[in-house]
C-alpha cells in the first residue's frame, strides 16, 4: 500500500538532524537504526541526487552545441553524470551508499562531506584523505557513465579498504577478470559482492535494495535497476534502459506498490536526433514515458522524476516549453541535490 509521502527535507536539514542521533553499529559493520535517546525521532532514510545527465556530462565531451557552450561559459549550467546517494541518518555518521560510480565521482564525493562534519573538522588543515568516504556501492551496468568512477577508489586515489561493491554476477566477473578493475580486487580496495537480478541485499536495518533486470545494450555486462525500500516509501531507479515495450514484465507491473520512479529521460523526443528513427533510439522518450504513466501519476499513487538527460535534451533548461510541459503533466526533472524521503 502506498503511504502518505513524508515531508521533504533539505540537505542541510538532514545533516543537522543526523548530528543529534545516537547510533550503534552491528558486529557485521551494518549501521543499526536505533532511535536517539534524546533529540527527537530518527529522520527517515533518503535519496540524494548527485548527478542527472547522460554519460558524457554537460558540457558533453567534444560538444559545440548551444547547451554545451553555455555550460562552459557559466558553471551554473553544468551538470554531473547520473548517480544517486542512498543515506540512512540513523547511523553516526550517516550510512551512505552510492548507486553507480560516475566519471564525476570526485565532485560527487565532495557533495557528501556535509554528512560527515565531525571528520572534516577533525582533519582540519591536514591534507588527509578519507579512506572510507562511503559505506558501499551498487552498480547498474558497464557503460562508462555508470562505473568508470570506480577507478578513483583505487591505490592512486582514495585507496579504500574492502569497499563493498554489489554488482550482478556477470558484472562482478567482468571487473574481477579485466584491468584496471582487477587491481582494485587484488589490492583489496573493493570487496565484490554478486547480486543476481531479482535478489535483494539489506544495506541497513531500514534499507533494502533489490536488483531489477533491465533490457539494455549488454556488451560487457547485463543491466539492472534498483528498487530501494525504506520504512515508509520505495523508489525504483532505472537511469538507463531500452524502450518500455521491451520490458517483460511491463513497466506498469514493475511499478505496482512503488511510490517513486526515477527513470531514463535521455531524450525528450526524436527531434533531438535528426536522421534517426524512434526505433533506432535505444531509450524511451520522455513523451512516451509520460503517456504511459500519466494516469498513475495523476491518481497520486506515483511520483516520477526524469534523470540521465542527454546534452541535447531541451528539458535541461527549466524555462523551456518542454520542461514546462513535463511539470504541467505532473512529472519532474530530477535536479542535483534533490532529496527524496523513503
Amino acid at each position: 500500500m502506498t503511504t502518505e509521502s513524508p515531508p521533504r527535507v533539505t540537505p542541510v536539514g538532514h545533516a543537522a538532524l543526523a548530528l543529534a542521533l545516537c547510533l550503534s553499529v552491528t558486529g557485521s559493520g551494518t549501521p543499526a537504526a536505533e532511535p536517539a535517546a534524546a533529540g527527537g525521532p530518527v529522520p527517515p532514510p533518503y535519496l540524494r541526487a548527485l548527478g542527472t545527465v547522460q554519460d558524457g556530462g554537460l558540457p558533453h565531451a567534444a560538444c559545440d552545441g548551444p547547451r554545451c557552450r553555455r555550460a562552459r561559459r557559466d558553471p551554473s549550467f553544468r551538470r554531473l553524470v547520473a548517480s544517486l546517494a542512498v543515506v540512512d541518518p540513523a547511523a553516526s555518521p550517516p550510512a551512505v551508499f552510492l548507486l553507480d560510480a560516475s566519471p564525476d565521482l570526485i565532485e560527487q564525493l565532495s557533495r557528501l562531506r556535509d554528512l560527515r562534519p565531525d571528520e572534516v573538522e577533525e582533519h582540519g588543515d591536514l591534507e588527509t584523505v578519507d579512506r572510507d568516504p562511503i559505506d558501499g556501492l551498487l552498480l547498474t551496468h558497464a557503460h562508462i557513465g555508470h562505473y568508470l568512477g570506480l577507478a578513483f577508489f583505487g591505490y592512486e586515489a582514495v585507496h579504500t579498504r574492502a569497499l563493498p561493491v554489489w554488482a550482478t554476477p556477470r558484472m562482478a566477473a567482468y571487473l574481477r577478470d579485466n584491468g584496471p578493475w582487477s587491481q582494485l580486487v587484488d589490492l583489496g580496495n573493493i570487496d565484490l559482492r554478486p547480486l543476481p537480478p531479482g535478489e535483494s541485499v539489506r544495506l541497513t536495518e531500514r534499507l533494502r535494495v533489490t536488483a531489477v533486470p533491465v533490457p539494455h545494450r549488454d556488451e560487457l555486462s547485463d543491466t539492472v535497476g534498483f528498487l530501494v525500500e525504506g520504512p515508509s516509501r520505495s523508489a525504483l531507479y532505472v537511469p538507463d534502459t531500452d524502450r518500455w515495450d521491451s520490458w517483460d514484465p511491463p513497466l506498469l507491473e514493475r511499478l505496482e506498490g512503488v511510490d517513486v520512479a526515477l527513470v531514463d529521460g535521455t531524450f525528450y523526443s526524436a527531434d533531438e536526433l535528426p536522421g534517426r528513427s524512434v526505433e533506432q533510439i535505444g531509450h524511451p522518450l520522455i513523451r512516451t514515458t509520460m503517456d504511459l504513466l500519466e494516469e498513475r501519476v495523476a491518481g497520486g499513487g506515483l511520483e516520477v522524476y526524469f534523470t540521465h538527460l542527454n546534452h541535447s535534451n531541451p528539458a535541461l533548461d527549466p524555462d523551456s516549453p518542454e520542461a514546462l510541459a513535463i511539470r504541467e503533466r505532473g512529472f519532474r526533472v530530477l535536479a542535483e541535490d534533490d532529496e527524496i524521503d523513503l
